[in-house]
């Protein structure tokens, strides 16, 4: 059974940064993409980066580029997003996903077969 703990979120002032973790367990964690998500009150869950299993190749979306880094740690059963300079607007409950089939980096949901129970990122101007 696969499990995916998200931890490292909390309240930040803006312009300030946090790093979120997700511990993976019950599948070979490198043999798939891993993906990080968020979803805002009253809005549709919305893709925020994503990682290859080697960690070679990344995606991000538009609004994080240049100020979040996804990673991956295939040792540790972990993949990281480090967040800097960090905005109102992205506050957000934040989860971490691994890809049912693929390798490489994806952007839809729908790629995901697995989500952990997120974190709340809040992000105060």
């Amino acid at each position: 059974q696969v499990q995916l703990v998200e931890s490292g979120g909390g309240l930040v002032q803006a312009g300030g940064s946090l790093r979120l973790s997700c511990a993976a367990s019950g599948r070979t964690f490198s043999m798939y993409a891993m993906g990080w998500f968020r979803q805002a009150p009253g809005k549709e869950r919305q893709f925020v980066a994503a990682i290859s299993w080697s960690g070679g190749s990344t995606y991000y979306a538009d609004s994080v580029k240049g100020r979040f880094t996804i990673s991956r740690d295939n040792a540790k059963n972990t993949v990281y997003l480090q967040m800097n300079s960090l905005k109102p607007e992205d506050t957000a409950v934040y989860y971490c996903a691994q890809s049912k089939r693929s390798i490489g980096p994806r952007a839809e949901p729908n790629d995901y077969g697995y989500w952990g129970q997120g974190t709340q990122v809040t992000v105060s101007s």
